[in-house]
């Protein structure tokens, strides 16, 4: 495809009118442009190819609005945004567009540029989407498993699925999380971390964490995957960042989570999240610490409470995270990117 050609398809403005889309199909006026009106909010495709797009969006309308986004599967980009009546309000970011367009093991996804504009009353009174300068997006790609990736259904979620939302536009994350991955299978897989490998431009973000799935993975073995994948982001100019797992939800007597369970202490006694600190101590690499932030919290909000960061009451589930526990722990990577200096404070909400 042409670059005047993917210009023209980018380019595209939806003028809709002030408070005609809302929540309620019956209240909607007829959309124009790439955008649709449904039981589920406010729907908008751009036949686009894959690449890195700067959107941009103004919210509101004639009646008072409360409007979130979300990008291809399931992506928040950003959170619910109140506008009063009459009033609209402008904001930004920056979505990657790839195929599949959620876990690479995954689904395919529809081609193009999907966004949904969801919320208690969304209206949205305007969208442009153009291709972001050539690599001027500061990129955070993602490796992980099912607790990072980007999850196809409802209740599940990702920290790196609620990630997006906390980035302004210039900066964007591009999650290659693939549910059931450990260190081994993630490198012995093209789809995983060759593919990621060859998207790193000087200067990317790499976000490991796996644990998880390294039931059976001796300490060795584990500390030397931990290592190529580091020595191989560095190789291509990209900045490695380590990531200790999120603590599963598994309480003793004494309400802590000190216990090999929640703390991700495998069959064979490695211990996931000490490992991670040593190799990140012993090659210099930047260390976010998500087991001890998100063992701080869990056993701060004790049994009860911080069921509702993990799927608990939905499917008995004490690994996954709900949305809210996504989004929760996805703004503890965004402080730790933020007081390490790892993104311009501009591109950070």
């Amino acid at each position: 495809m042409s670059r005047a050609r993917r210009t023209a398809l980018c380019a595209l403005v939806a003028a809709l009118a002030v408070g005609g889309l809302t929540a309620a199909p019956a209240r909607a006026a007829a959309p124009h442009g790439p955008c649709t009106t449904g039981a589920a909010g406010i729907s908008c495709h751009f036949d686009v190819p894959p690449g890195t797009y700067d959107v941009s969006v103004l919210l509101g309308g004639g009646a008072a609005a409360r409007t979130s986004v979300t990008a291809e599967t399931r992506r928040a980009m950003l959170p619910e945004t109140a506008t009063a009546a009459g009033r609209t309000v402008r904001r930004s970011f920056t979505v990657d567009v790839r195929t599949p367009e959620g876990e690479p093991a995954g689904a395919t996804g529809s081609p193009g540029l999907d966004l949904t504009f969801g919320g208690a009353a969304p209206a949205l009174a305007g969208i442009r989407v153009t291709p972001a300068p050539a690599r001027s997006a500061r990129k955070v790609l993602l490796v992980g498993d099912s607790t990072v990736c980007d999850q196809a259904g409802a209740p599940y979620a990702g920290w790196g699925q609620q990630l997006p939302q906390y980035l302004r536009r210039g900066a964007v994350v591009a999650n290659h999380a693939d549910s059931g991955e450990s260190t081994v299978s993630y490198l012995a897989d093209p789809r995983f971390f060759d593919t990621v490998e060859a998207r790193i431009h000087r200067g990317d973000l790499v976000l490991v964490q796996l644990a998880h799935n390294d039931k059976q993975t001796d300490e060795t073995t584990y500390r030397t995957r931990l290592t190529a994948m580091v020595d191989r982001v560095r190789a291509r100019g990209g900045r490695p960042v380590l990531v200790t797992p999120i603590v599963r939800r598994w309480f003793n007597a004494d309400g802590t989570l000190n216990n090999p369970t929640a703390l991700l202490v495998n069959g064979l006694g490695v211990d996931h999240p000490a490992v991670i600190r040593s190799v990140a101590a012993d090659l210099g690499v930047p260390l976010i610490d998500l087991t001890a932030r998100t063992k701080q919290l869990v056993e701060s909000l004790g049994t009860e409470a911080s069921k509702a960061l993990y799927l608990t009451a939905e499917a008995r589930d004490n690994t996954h995270t709900s949305t809210h526990g996504a989004t929760v722990y996805a703004a503890l990577v965004r402080d730790a990117l933020r007081a390490q200096h790892l993104l311009p404070d501009d591109t950070v909400r």
